[in-house]
Parts: C-alpha cells; structure tokens; sequence
C-alpha cells in the first residue's frame, strides 16, 4: 500500500514546515438527511466559530454533507447529483476561512465504469477542503453490513490511505467502521500519520460510549498514535447520534471529551503528533442518557418532519407517564396535549394521578369517557356476539375506540400521536393493533418495562413531576375488572430478563432455563415472541436505545414453522 502524503496548501510542494502546537476542532452537529443547504449551513457555522478560535483542521461527522443514514436515496442519481454539486458550493464557500481544513463527508461517485449489468455506487468519503480548493480525499474501507448497518448494499470500498500534513503535523483519515478494525488505521500510520481523524455517524445505544472508548483504544495501542473522534448528533426517525465525541492520546487516555445529545465545537490540541490535555466532559449516568436519547429523538422527529406537537393518551399509569414527561421536556408544555380517556374499569386512583401529573407538567389536559361509545358497540354486535361469554375481544374494542379518538384528535390538529407501549409489552403482544398501538412515534417501544420505572426515578429525581402512587401501584390495562398486568405475563423481572436473553442476545433456550428461569415461563415468552411478529410489523416506528430493537435490528418472518 503505498502512502499517500498530501501538504497542507500544495500537493507538488515537497517542503515540511516545522512542527508546532496544531488545533483541531470537532464538529458536533446535527444533520438532517437529505437537507443538502441546512448540513452546508451548520459545516460553515462550525468552520467559521473554529476559525476565530485559531483552529487549523477542522473535522465533521460521517456524510456530514447528506445527514446518515440517507439509506435508498443513495440509489437516486438525482440525490448522488445534488450531493456533489452542494459539495463544490461548500468548498466554494469554506474559502472565506483561509488556512482551515475542513472534513466533510459526503457519497463520492467514481468516474470508473462499472462492470455490465451493475449501477455504479459511490463511495463513503470524507473530502479535506481549504483556501476554496480540494486537498485530498478518503474512501471508507470498512463497510457495516450488521445491526442497522447496511452500507454494502449502497457503496463500493475505499482501497488507499489518505495522510495530509498541516503546520508540519499529519494526518491520517479513517472513517467510522473503519476504526473498529485495524487495517485502515495502520494503513494510515504507514503512509506517515501522526494523528488519525475519524469523522463518525455511530447511533446510540446503552453504554455505547464506553464501548467506543474501548475500540478506539485497542487502535490506539496498535498504533501508537493519538486518535480523534467526531461523532454525529440527532435523531433520524429510529436512530439517536449521541455525540459524545472524544481524543485520546498516544497512551490511550482521554484527553477530550464531549457532552452527549447536544451540538458544539470541541477542541484538541497537537504538538508535534502530540495530544495536549483538554476539556473532558464527565459521563452521565445510564439513566440520564437514555432520558436524553429519548428527548432528542422526540425533539428532532417532531421538528425535522415539521409536526407542530404531540398528543398523548394519558392513562394515569406508568408508561404514559413517562411518555408524557419525555414529550414536554422534549417539545415543551405548549406543543403537549394529555387525553384521559376513562371506561367503566378505569380506577379512581387513575384519574386523580392522570390529572395531576398533568396539572403539574402545565399541558393542556382533556377527558373523553368511551364507555358510551363501547356499549354502541356492543349494541351493534350483540346479535353476532350472542351466547359467546366475554373476552379479549372486548377489551380490545375500548383500546380501538382510545385509538380511533386520538388519531381524530390528530387529524383535526396535526400534531402526532406518541404511543406508550413498552419493548416488554410490544416483545409478547401485549398491545393491541389499531388500539394502544395506533400512532405516529413509538417513544418508549425499545425500553423495557424495568428500565421504564428506573427512568421515571431518575425524572422525579431532577423535578417530581411523576405521582408518586403511579410508580407503586400493580400495572394494569384497565380493561376489565380487577386486571393486573400480572394475570397474562410473568413478572416483569422475569420477563425482561427472558426477552433481553432470547431477542436481544440471541441465547438458546436451553441455556436461558439452565440460567434459572422458569421452563413453562421461557417457552411461554418465546412463543408470545414468534406469534406476535405480524403486530410488531405493524407498529410505528420508535426509537433504538438498545443494540438489538424491534424494527431494523429485528428481521424475523412473520409465517414460519421453525420451533427451537
């Protein structure tokens, strides 16, 4: 592999300028896919501020340029088009900060032919721009193709390393997957980097900091060289970039870090290839990162679709509760409204717990009772449903009528309905289609029940805004008379354990009972699992906390006879 080394301001030029303290700035930003003016707007922002504080590189997340992940509208020539010609505008426009490069990435289309029968595809680059014209370019190596990755099926690999030089210090770029594997960075080290640059677009998911701080070391440990990493923030419908960007130095300390779940400029700087200490910002719980993660992807799925609010039904338990909070630290009080929808089962205690919270939060708050609506139901089907004893069929209709009002409420205002069911609850169809689990965004549907009480603990623990009687008593659906959710489901300690095991981790079942579970309760939940995957088809889209969600990580048939 031969090295590629490119001077700062002349490829021709030969001459290394002699080393001296080098800033770098790392663009935290918060890109939209396909908002080729808007990515171009915050690029600039961030060169312009990182110009004034002296910096000379300037390093921007994974397709800065495009927003990620754009998934088929890389197979549109239009979109590859209209990439390409935002690119050449942004060079254009970077110039008025002389002696700052910038990495931007964007899908590079190759000028060679492809082979007969196939349709070209771009590459996964990140150009290096200054003084209004282009330095270099690098291709991604490493191209994901697990979890929600599917980058093979839209670009082609990069083959060759790519090493620029600023004020006598080099650089070396990789992208994203590129550092969880050791070829691309020695590559870089061989063609004579001091320092590796790696714009990243890495989704959120729990403890996935701490997970990239150790891969990032295992490359700094091979190499022996300090590595900067810019991570994308923002929610893109299911997916949360947390930032959370970082540098490490030549001895695998951080040296750098920045908040999660916000945008910014962060700084590092290099003396000699040499990583300074800088402003470390420290982690935040687990608890207060996915509270986090989940009012980004709120936030940002509501604003970058343009909804003007959210509708919540507001049940007085402790789903919609959370959901409800999130909604207005999210959004804010305004753009939030709370619908009680009580039936002849809903218990006093709901109501009295619904309509504080809701005082207490400051949303508008409605109630809609559906017990006349339910007995014209049943008025209309009674000859059909005549010496048939009731069941789950009923208590199914009131979760439909639920739905049907607040999808009305939705129409008349055009604010989006947020569901509130469960990852424990959507895992074994405990939800009901065209009921509690019609809507727009699935706010909580990759949290678990467990997790869910944890994270009302931790909301209470900044503000109590949460009752206190809706985070101890018995959960319940309120459907029939004296209903637990405890009447259909194991405990949810089991439950979650069971699922986690199974779903998330892909364990046998054998080995989940030997851990100690329940036999009857295992082949219980796996088979809840498996029949209830034409629900979860169905169910709208929400946010991955997890590293294994319902959704794009979960690519189960709906018919098969497979029985483990």
């Amino acid at each position: 592999m031969p090295p590629i080394l490119i001077p700062a301001s002349n490829a021709a030029l030969a001459i290394h300028i002699a080393p001296m303290t080098v800033s770098v700035a790392l663009a935290q930003i918060n890109c939209t896919v396909g908002d080729f003016a808007g990515n171009a707007a915050r690029i600039v922002a961030a060169a312009r501020e990182a110009h004034q504080a002296g910096a000379r590189v300037l390093l921007t997340p994974e397709l800065s340029l495009t927003g990620y992940p754009p998934e088929d509208l890389l197979l549109r020539p239009a979109f590859i088009d209209a990439s390409a010609r935002a690119l050449d505008a942004l060079i254009a426009e970077l110039a008025a900060f002389p002696g700052l490069h910038v990495l931007i990435g964007h899908p590079q289309l190759s000028q060679e032919a492809p082979a007969p029968g196939l349709l070209p595809k771009p590459t996964n680059s990140a150009t290096v721009a200054a003084d209004g014209c282009v330095v270099g370019r690098y291709n991604k190596l490493e191209l994901p193709n697990n979890e929600v990755f599917d980058e093979k099926r839209y670009f082609q690999p990069g083959t060759e390393p790519f090493v620029f030089e600023v004020d006598g210090t080099r650089f070396g770029v990789v992208i994203c997957e590129d550092a969880w594997y050791a070829t691309a960075t020695a590559y870089a080290k061989a063609a004579g980097a001091q320092v590796v640059l790696i714009p990243n677009a890495s989704p959120y998911h729990l403890d996935k900091e701490d997970l990239r701080e150790r891969i990032i070391g295992d490359r700094v440990k091979e190499s022996g060289l300090p590595h900067v990493y810019a991570n994308l923030v923002g929610g893109q419908d299911e997916l949360v970039f947390d930032g959370g960007s970082f540098v490490l130095d030549a001895e695998g300390n951080v040296v750098v870090r920045m908040e999660q779940f916000v945008e910014g400029v962060g700084y590092a700087q290099f003396d000699g290839g040499r990583a300074l200490p800088g402003a470390i910002v420290p982690e935040p719980s687990l608890e207060a990162q996915v509270y986090e993660a989940l009012k980004l992807g709120v936030r940002d799925y509501l604003g970058k679709n343009g909804f003007p609010g959210a509708i919540i039904g507001l049940s007085g338990g402790v789903d919609s509760a959370l959901v409800l909070a999130i909604a207005v630290d999210a959004l804010g009080a305004d753009r939030v409204r709370a619908v009680m929808m009580p039936s002849r089962y809903t218990a006093d205690i709901s109501w009295v717990d619904a309509r504080d919270m809701a005082a207490r939060l400051g949303v508008q708050y409605d109630e809609i009772a559906i017990s006349p609506m339910f007995d014209a139901f049943k008025g209309a089907l009674a000859e059909e449903f005549r010496g048939l004893p009731e069941d789950a069929t009923e208590e199914n209709i009131q979760a439909r009528i639920r739905g049907t009002l607040l999808m009305a409420l939705s129409n008349k205002s055009g604010r989006i309905v947020l569901t509130t069911g469960n990852k424990s609850e959507m895992a074994v169809g405990y939800c009901t289609l065209y009921g509690d689990m019609a809507g727009g965004f699935a706010v909580i549907k990759d949290i678990f029940k467990t997790l869910v009480y944890r994270l009302c603990r931790y909301r209470n623990s900044l503000s109590e805004v949460i009752p206190e009687r809706i985070l101890t008593r018995a959960p319940s659906a309120e459907l029939r008379e004296n209903q637990t959710d405890q009447d259909s489901l194991p405990e949810y300690d089991a439950l979650d354990a069971v699922v986690q095991r199974y779903m998330e981790q892909n364990q046998p079942v054998a080995d989940i009972i030997a851990a100690g579970f329940a036999e009857a309760d295992v082949q219980k939940i796996v088979r809840l699992i498996k029949i209830n995957e034409y629900k979860r088809r169905q169910a709208p889209v929400g946010i991955r906390v997890t590293q294994r969600a319902f959704g794009r990580d979960w690519r189960y048939p709906i018919t098969s006879r497979f029985k483990e």
